[in-house]
């Protein structure tokens, strides 16, 4: 059976960017939401070979160091001319300074030398794969993605990571030239268009109470 959060909810994610969107789509719902960050807590090992069992492993490891419900994404963009790269490194390719101007170029180095240079070649999907954990150890896991070309050189400066080279299908504009509220904001007010959104969406529905 599916469970309710209620109460104070713990955001599992030191990433600045992923915490401010996340708080965006909870605030809604009178969630009030404190980060890992925030708290103090370390950031788990993610050794898991896929984005939902990273996110369970950072979920279960705030709620077990906080006693209360956590909230953890993992996310990441996933070429399919690279074979799937960078998946769930995508976090890693931007080394420790969070250097996403250069796990971009390495992208796109990457695909010159594939020679995927037309957009049927260059091909991707981001994935966002949400988990809330409870001291107990019930789990609600949500996933969902959304497709687009990469374009390059990378376009706008709004969102974070790869947003910038990321053109999502059906619209002339990256998600780094979106402005947050139509990116991931949900109806009537945005779209629900990115992966994060349309994975906060299914998870809504079985543990948020409606808005």
């Amino acid at each position: 059976m599916h469970r309710r959060i209620t109460g104070k909810l713990v955001i599992a994610t030191h990433n600045p960017g992923k915490l401010a969107e996340m708080r965006e789509l909870l605030a809604p719902h009178g969630v009030e939401a404190v980060s890992a960050g925030e708290l103090g807590l370390g950031e788990p090992e993610e050794t898991g070979n896929d984005f939902r069992s990273n996110a369970a492993i950072k979920a279960i490891a705030a709620a077990q160091a906080t006693r209360l419900p956590a909230f953890a994404d993992d996310s990441g963009i996933v070429v399919d001319a690279l074979d799937g790269a960078p998946g769930i490194y995508s976090a890693r390719w931007a080394g420790p300074t969070k250097d996403f101007n250069a796990a971009m170029a390495q992208i796109e180095r990457l695909l010159q030398e594939r020679g995927a240079t037309t957009p049927d070649k260059r091909r991707a999907h981001f994935v966002s794969a949400l988990c809330v954990a409870w001291p107990d150890h019930h789990l609600e896991e949500v996933e969902a993605r959304v497709d687009g070309t990469l374009v390059w050189p990378p376009r706008g400066t709004a969102g974070f990571g790869y947003d910038p080279m990321f053109l999502p299908d059906g619209h002339s504009r990256t998600f780094g030239e979106m402005e947050s509220i139509e990116k991931h904001g949900l109806p009537p007010l945005g779209l629900g268009l990115s992966h994060r959104a349309r994975a906060f969406v299914k998870l809504a529905e079985i543990c948020l109470e409606p808005r």
